[in-house]
């Protein structure tokens, strides 16, 4: 799901012809919120399943690291972010935001971080 809205969705309706700012963004804040309520379920379902699994130091780790990275995305980061569409929304010509790079960045890691829990519950770690 990362992979396909964050790297692909997300640049690629900007592009699709008649897509303006504002139904990009639109678009864009419902899909988000989605995604990130479809990650907020799993990483509970996952952190109970650790907890009732006893899973290992690594994979419980890798876990941890996720659930970091969604809740500094959904506390920190995309409050801003809504903040700034709310403005655009509202017809405000707002200059572009660096936020968005770090929301990428994040994105980056959890990518990375899932590869990694994958690998470590895959190796039996």
């Amino acid at each position: 799901m990362v992979l396909a809205i964050s790297f692909l969705e997300a640049p690629l309706k900007f592009r699709a012809p008649g897509v303006t700012t504002v139904i990009g963004l639109g678009i864009g804040r419902l899909v988000f919120r989605a995604l990130n309520v479809a990650e907020g379920v799993l990483a509970l379902v996952v952190v109970a399943a650790l907890l009732v699994a006893g899973v290992p130091a690594g994979p419980t780790v890798a876990v941890g690291v996720l659930v970091v990275l969604l809740l500094v995305q959904l506390g920190v980061v995309r409050p801003r972010l809504n903040r700034r569409s709310d403005r655009v929304l509202a017809g405000e010509d707002a200059p572009r935001s660096r936020l968005h790079l770090a929301y990428i960045g994040l994105e980056v890691v959890k990518v990375l971080a899932l590869v990694v829990l994958g690998v470590l519950l895959l190796g039996g770690a």
